[in-house]
C-alpha cells in the first residue's frame, strides 16, 4: 500500500505542477542548450554511421511489399 500511496502522491504533485501557471516561463537558455546538444548528437551519429544507417533504412524499405 505504501507504494501505491507514494505513486498517488507523485502523480498529484506532477498534476499540480503542470496545471499551476508560472515558474517555468523564460527558460529559453535551457531549451537552446537541449536543442544544440540534440543537433550535435545527430551530427555525430550521422558522421559516424551515416552510410550504415542509410543502408539499413534502404534494406528495411525494400523488404516492405505492397498489397
Amino acid at each position: 500500500m505504501a507504494l501505491r500511496t507514494s505513486a498517488r502522491q507523485l502523480m498529484t504533485s506532477v498534476y499540480v505542477r503542470i496545471t499551476t501557471p508560472g515558474g517555468d516561463e523564460g527558460d529559453v537558455p535551457g531549451w537552446v542548450l537541449i536543442t544544440l546538444m540534440t543537433a550535435g548528437l545527430v551530427a555525430v551519429l550521422w558522421t559516424a554511421a551515416g552510410d550504415k544507417l542509410g543502408n539499413l533504412l534502404n534494406t528495411a524499405l525494400d523488404s516492405v511489399t505492397p498489397k
